[in-house]
């Protein structure tokens, strides 16, 4: 038997291309042909199964071997082989793909579509590492003779007689001088730990050495020998392929630390198993999250049919979960010839929606079978949620029920309690219930004091997505407004009625304005005189809630960077019905009253956080000198 001819391709440059722009990463060849012996291996599998293949199935792992002199790798199988014609219909053809064929004629199979082979461009990856590529295989089918096939790169092959004994097939790869860094044990590992890990057919390359007891010494303490054992790299059952009902809560968080071996124990996770309208597998954790969201992002593990695809998950899983960590399998995900990159379709939108729906449900049912543990998770599972109601309508509507609002005595609210709650003294005089938080609870202590003092109560969000959440909840809360509790004095925050009198004639306010002006020389702090309570500090310093607002949202990005360059501007109010300011104006001294108007306007300052530097060392010396 010999023969050759051209691979039936409409294109001389196609080695090129496949080289260059068809796979964005030249290590995927060895996902490729190790994914394409174990789609082969299961296929024999099946066919005993089926009485279809009637001989001994033998030792049905995958090899993978190299030889560092020769400058070789080869991938080998005892899986269903091929005959000369099929390497001619499967390789020669480019992107014809046995999988049709091999369905139709086993349809009563149950689990066919699992079987599907990627013969094709598939294989061709191999041309991405290698000058030259041989196949020696043999088929399952009875008098079938071995072939070998060999091809330098070119459109130009060659098919003669194989010296295979044995079912199955050998791919060797016959390096190029540009890709010798995969002719390294440490180099194969690595990437056979990325995209083979949890493959469902044994996968050897080469040996390891370890430990196992021999006996007792003299002192009868146990004794260890070293032994050389097959490297199998797999794991062929992970977790996402067996049923929930068959799992403990040992085996979800040993899992995790195979995938995440430094991180802490996950909160709790969702097993994902749906088989219509799509397929998808797969179990996510709700870690414990930092405030570096970027260091937590691209931990979801997307394979197809136990082989890894990419860790770019953002058109599969919503934004808002792409903080979980996890595992997802699907063979209905679309993906190019690489297997690299999702193509957004139909499908992928239906799982995308079902994720949020299976999470959504996950965290009512948390809610309502033990809302004290769910209170306790709070801190670390709300940003999950915050991030998803600003990011889904969907989402927002069920999760209202049972997102929690925290006030600063460490109380949680649901969204209609906390509304119960305050509605009825936080409520200004256009009917707006007013809610006030704090992003800093020990920098605004003071302000928050002179709220509580009122009766009012004071939310705590901190967090760093609450200045994007804060504007989303006023868009969504019916008649409710929210301000930052040190943004004005509390009086200004919730109107309940015109202002008290001033205390102080139009000519003493004027007075008073112009002196701490001078006193106060900022450009940046702009002073005004307000008839406030006397039980009130008699200086408050404060930004605008909306400039405070844009700011925050700026620094976490979302279109508002334009805020984040402007200039810090606050309002300095002075409460013209304090006994201070009365006292000042009754001094003549006018050294007197400037040294009195610097302290009360940089106590404002202190009780912010915002004296520092010189200007705090004046003013300790100023008050030594006032005792």
């Amino acid at each position: 038997m010999q023969e050759k001819g051209t691979i039936s391709i409409h294109t001389e440059n196609i080695f090129p291309i496949i080289k260059k722009f068809l796979y964005s990463d030249n290590e995927i060849f060895l996902r490729e042909l190790v994914s394409n012996a174990v789609d082969a291996t299961q296929k024999i599998k099946r066919l005993s199964s089926l009485g279809q293949y009637e001989g001994e199935l033998g030792d049905l792992r995958v090899e993978i071997a190299f030889n560092e002199e020769a400058k070789t790798i080869t991938i080998s199988d005892r899986g269903i082989g091929m005959t000369a014609e099929e390497i001619k219909k499967y390789i020669n053809q480019i992107a014809f793909s046995g999988a049709t064929e091999f369905v139709e004629k086993f349809k009563e199979a149950k689990d066919a579509n699992e079987l599907i082979g990627k013969f094709g461009l598939g294989f061709y990856s191999a041309f991405m590492v290698a000058d030259k590529v041989e196949i020696q295989t043999l088929s399952y089918q009875d008098g079938a003779e071995p072939a070998r096939w060999i091809c330098d790169g070119s459109t130009e092959f060659e098919i003669t007689e194989g010296s295979r004994t044995e079912r199955g097939t050998d791919i060797t790869l016959y390096i190029n001088s540009e890709s010798e860094e995969f002719l390294s044990k440490y180099k194969l590992q690595e990437i056979l730990d990325k995209y083979c890990r949890f493959l469902p057919v044994p996968i050897k390359f080469g040996t390891k050495t370890e430990s196992e007891p021999d006996g007792e010494d003299e002192e009868g303490k146990p004794k260890y020998k070293s032994v050389e054992t097959d490297n199998i790299i797999n794991n062929t059952s992970p977790i996402w392929t067996k049923a929930p009902a068959d799992l403990k809560d040992e085996d979800y968080l040993a899992f995790y630390k195979e995938l995440y071996p430094f991180s802490e124990d996950p909160l709790f996770w969702i097993h994902l198993n749906v088989d219509y309208p799509f397929n998808l597998t797969g179990v996510l954790y709700f870690p414990k999250v930092k405030n570096d969201f970027d260091l937590q992002r691209n931990k979801i593990k997307l394979f197809s049919r136990q082989v890894f695809i990419t860790d770019e998950v953002k058109d599969i899983v919503p934004e808002f979960l792409m903080l979980l960590h996890g595992v997802i399998d699907s063979p209905d995900i679309p993906l190019n010839v690489s297997r690299s990159f999702l193509q957004a379709d139909s499908n992928v939108k239906k799982i995308n929606s079902y994720i949020t729906k299976k999470v959504a449900d996950k965290l009512s049912e948390l809610f309502k079978k033990d809302r004290k543990e769910f209170e306790q998770k709070w801190q670390d599972i709300g940003i999950f949620v915050k991030y998803g109601m600003i990011s889904e309508d969907k989402f927002y509507e069920k999760a209202k029920d049972y997102a929690l609002l925290v006030n600063t005595k460490n109380e949680l609210y649901t969204f209609n309690e906390y509304q119960e709650k305050v509605k009825s003294l936080q409520t200004d005089k256009n009917d707006q219930v007013v809610y006030l938080y704090s992003n800093d609870a020990a920098k605004q202590d003071a302000f928050i004091q002179s709220a509580n003092n009122k009766g009012y109560d004071v939310l705590l969000l901190n967090s760093p997505i609450d200045s994007h959440f804060i504007s989303h909840l006023e868009q969504k809360l019916e008649k409710t407004s929210l301000k930052r509790v040190d943004s004005d004095v509390v009086d200004k925050l919730i109107v309940k009625e015109d202002n008290p009198a001033h205390v102080l004639t139009e000519e003493q306010t004027t007075q008073v304005k112009g002196l701490f002006e001078k006193a106060i020389s900022k450009p940046n702090m702009k002073v005004e005189v307000e008839s406030l309570s006397p039980d009130e500090l008699p200086v408050h310093v404060t930004m605008d809630e909306f400039m405070r607002r844009m700011k925050d949202m700026a620094q976490m990005g979302g279109g508002m960077g334009f805020y984040g360059s402007l200039p810090d501007n606050y309002k300095v109010a002075v409460n013209g019905n304090h006994p201070l300011i009365s006292r000042i104006v009754n001094t003549e001294d006018e050294e007197e009253k400037s040294k009195l108007a610097k302290q009360a306007f940089d106590l404002a300052l202190l009780s912010q956080g915002m004296l520092t530097g010189s200007d705090l060392t004046e003013f300790v010396k100023r008050s030594v000198q006032m005792i």
